[in-house]
């Protein structure tokens, strides 16, 4: 019951458009806690500033492998195509550090995202080969694309960031295609084909899986 009036809710509020596009729009995370500026499913958020970073921490209340992660969506943004930028703090535990983005938001089971697993960065082969990784929920979860497309959706982040530290992420998507670069890197990390359909503006939030993770500077540019 609750994971449909949640989808609900996704679905019946309204979402105005971006200001214009070409210009980047900040959401405010300091109203992150505001039921009337965010929408946040299977996490807590709390303001939480790191590092002299205005920034929030998401904590997930579940895991992946329970059917739900931690979205935090901000109310009056929708997106098509364009770009996201984000900076990211994680931690250098094995297997709790999963953060990143989510964009094309039908309801918290219906989504794209690009996440990062700081824990390996810097990890010997092959962990630090599943550093960076895109999914498409709810078909197209991290174990299906492992087991169906070994290597091609997720990747080493190159220049390898510090682990513990902040890093900043910018992830272009355009209709049929997402790359992800990582700090002042001019290649990017990660290229792959999407796998949903992404014509349709939607709303984007912060992504969060099994443990907890820090978040600042959020701008989102569209492209149309």
């Amino acid at each position: 019951m609750k994971a449909t009036l949640l989808a609900a809710m996704f679905a019946i509020l309204p979402l105005p458009k971006l200001h214009a596009a070409g210009k980047p729009h900040a959401p405010d995370l300091s109203t992150i806690t505001q039921a009337s500026s965010w929408r946040v499913t299977h996490a807590k958020a709390e303001r939480e500033d790191v590092d002299g970073k205005r920034a929030v921490r998401l904590v997930a209340d579940g895991d992946s492998a329970a059917g739900h992660v931690g979205l935090a969506v901000p109310e009056g943004i929708v997106f098509a195509t364009g770009t996201i930028e984000i900076d990211l703090k994680g931690k250098n535990v094995r297997q709790r550090s999963f953060l990143g983005v989510a964009f094309n938001v039908v309801d918290e089971r219906t989504f794209e995202a690009v996440y990062f697993r700081p824990f390996n960065f810097s990890a010997e082969a092959p962990r630090n080969r599943r550093s960076v990784q895109y999914i498409a929920w709810p078909e197209h979860t991290w174990e299906h694309l492992r087991t169906t497309t070994p290597g091609v959706y997720e990747h080493v982040v190159d220049p390898v960031p510090d682990p513990d530290g902040w890093f900043h992420a910018r992830i272009e998507v355009d209709a049929t295609s997402v790359r992800v670069f990582v700090n002042e890197a001019k290649a990017p990390s990660l290229v792959v084909k999407r796998l949903s359909a992404g014509e349709t503006a939607r709303p984007i939030g912060l992504f969060v899986d099994t443990s907890d993770g820090h978040y600042a500077n959020l701008a989102v540019t569209a492209a149309d």
